[in-house]
């Protein structure tokens, strides 16, 4: 069998009854309740769930300067700038001089902005259980990890892709 064939045969039988765009749709449910799910959340901080994304980010993934974090997270560096302005202005984040180039900024978590990111992911966590609720613990756990596979593979062959204007497309 041909690869292009191949590839059409693991399609059809790893998407079993779906019909071609079924996928896109459920997806789109499951990012609209996700999104939904999260503005509830984090509704109030800077950005909303940019900011949250974005506090996360420095949290846990500790970019090397703010281009990094850009990169990361698909977002534009003008609309970066003006939300890392917002989350400074809420005493969240701060801009340090990055230690590899002392002409490139580092965004940094301020201890209130830690402790904020720590509530809101409790929050997150609850919302996100809710909205897996029709799983049960085994299921959830292996979707979980099943999207992490995926978006990974995506975002390593398309490393520019941003998500935003992904779902801006779909219009």
């Amino acid at each position: 069998m041909s690869t292009s064939r191949t590839a059409a045969h693991h399609n059809d039988t790893a998407l079993g009854d779906f019909l071609p765009g079924d996928l896109g749709w459920h997806l789109g449910m499951i990012l609209r309740g996700h999104q939904l799910a999260l503005t509830h959340c984090v509704g109030d901080l800077p950005g909303s769930v940019r900011g949250f994304q974005l506090l996360s980010t420095v949290v846990h993934r500790d970019p090397a300067n703010q281009q990094a974090l850009g990169a990361h997270l698909g977002i534009d560096r003008t609309v970066l700038t003006y939300l890392i302005d917002d989350l400074v202005e809420a005493l969240l984040v701060e801009r340090v001089p990055a230690p590899s180039d002392r002409r490139a900024r580092k965004i940094i978590a301020t201890p209130h902005g830690k402790e904020r990111l720590k509530e809101l992911e409790n929050k997150v966590r609850e919302a996100e259980a809710e909205l897996l609720v029709g799983l049960n613990v085994e299921q959830s756990a292996q979707l979980a990890h099943l999207v992490s596979e995926l978006s990974t593979s995506i975002h390593r062959a398309q490393p520019g892709m941003n998500p935003c204007e992904a779902m801006d497309a779909r219009g």
